[in-house]
């Protein structure tokens, strides 16, 4: 198991942090304490260095990471690097007691049918062992906080609080997924990030102790009937390309506005957010192959994915939301009124902006993106950058010291 504990405000205790909304839904909030909170989930061991890899919600701003193994064994653990957008984290431990690391299977060659375990601790319950099935592959789920995961591993296998980051494994034991996840509106659906996805994340944590995310270059949108038929695409199944930015792996590899993804790497997109979640999986350096619909005609091309430019959540503020932004300073809360509120300034809305139809106004401040805290230029390209895949951007603004809620479709 894995134990993280926050210090500071925690309502929601030892439950796990990714269904905490789906506890207010029934029960409200929970008075707010300044006591410490524990936040209890799994983990598996993936070599023999002490790397653990987890949810990232798990271990998220906890002050100390406790591992608990099967014999009781505990050892402190040390966070390498954790990655919001896939919701996967890298922790290590030092120790010359570890068990054997999990054999890491293949996720790719699936079947639907196929058997599989989960194991975990469901509410606090450890080492819990359920069976199931693979219901589907490639789904499309929106999480218990706010955002769309994509590319899961459907299952019937009973996946609970406390099951997040555990192992999904065949039935040869080898590692196929990394639990994830309840669909909160029914009971008996699990879902796993898969196996070749998370490997990709996480090498890349051990490496660089952050994910460098796949950059292509592109701005899509939705495929509605009406621009399908224009574009001479047969049905409405795809990813629209709206914009490719100037020297991206996208334009250098040929792509143009209006072509329409149809499939990367053969995995089928269907939708902005089938693009969004396979994209995710990627890092740079990876080389996809793209099938596009491009003037009425089916196109592949090879795109080479580059690092995220520095300016880049800059250019998707100007040019996407419609804002420039500054952090909050000394000089920023003198000009505008601000005090020591952290987030991002509005300096600028530009005229006939997403931001302008919204009611955005020069001298709010951006607190939050997608249910993402800001307090930094960093959480903020990182927040936006995400809410770009999926064309919705959800804010909180403190107007009159009262948290205001304001939605954004660029």
């Amino acid at each position: 198991s894995v134990q993280g504990e926050v210090r500071g405000n925690s309502p929601f205790g030892s439950i796990d942090p990714f269904f905490d909304r789906f506890f207010r839904e029934f029960f409200g909030d929970f008075p707010q304490d300044r006591r410490r909170a524990q936040s209890i989930g799994s983990g598996v061991l993936i070599d023999e260095r002490g790397h653990i890899l987890t949810n990232e919600h798990v271990i998220h701003s906890a002050a100390e990471i406790t591992v608990t193994f099967p014999d009781g064994y505990e050892a402190t653990a040390k966070l390498v690097g954790a990655d919001e957008a896939t919701d996967l984290a890298v922790l290590k431990i030092e120790s010359k007691k570890l068990p054997r690391a999990v054999s890491i299977g293949k996720s790719s060659d699936l079947m639907i049918g196929e058997t599989v375990i989960a194991i975990g601790n469901p509410f606090g319950l450890a080492h819990t062992v359920t069976t199931g099935v693979v219901s589907a592959t490639g789904r499309t789920v929106q999480g218990g906080d706010g955002r769309t995961y994509a590319d899961f591993i459907q299952t019937d296998a009973s996946i609970n609080p406390g099951n997040s980051g555990g192992p999904l494994l065949n039935i040869n034991g080898e590692l196929i997924g990394i639990n994830a996840a309840i669909y909160k509106s029914a009971e008996g659906i699990g879902f796993a990030i898969p196996i070749d996805k998370a490997r990709k994340i996480y090498a890349d944590l051990i490496v660089y102790g952050e994910v460098r995310h796949a950059w292509v270059g592109l701005q899509i949108d939705e495929l509605d009937p009406e621009t399908a038929d224009s574009l001479k695409v047969k049905g409405s199944r795809g990813a629209l390309v709206r914009r490719v930015f100037e020297k991206s792996p996208a334009g250098e590899a040929g792509m143009k506005g209006g072509d329409v993804i149809t499939a990367i790497d053969g995995r089928k997109v269907e939708s902005r957010e089938d693009y969004a979640g396979i994209i995710a999986g990627y890092t740079a350096g990876s080389q996809m192959e793209f099938t596009l619909i491009s003037g009425g005609a089916p196109k592949k091309v090879i795109v080479n994915a580059k690092k995220v430019p520095d300016n880049y959540p800059k250019i998707l503020a100007s040019s996407w939301l419609g804002v420039k932004t500054a952090k909050n300073s000394e000089k920023m809360a003198k000009k505008y009124g601000l005090g020591t509120v952290k987030g991002m300034v509005i300096t600028e809305v530009l005229p006939k902006s997403a931001a302008k139809e919204a009611g955005l106004e020069e001298g709010d401040v951006i607190r939050s993106v997608n249910d993402a805290p800001i307090e930094s230029e960093e959480d903020f390209g990182t927040a936006l950058l995400s809410a770009s895949q999926y064309r919705r951007v959800d804010m909180v603004l403190p107007r009159r010291r009262v948290g205001f809620p304001v939605s954004l479709k660029p």
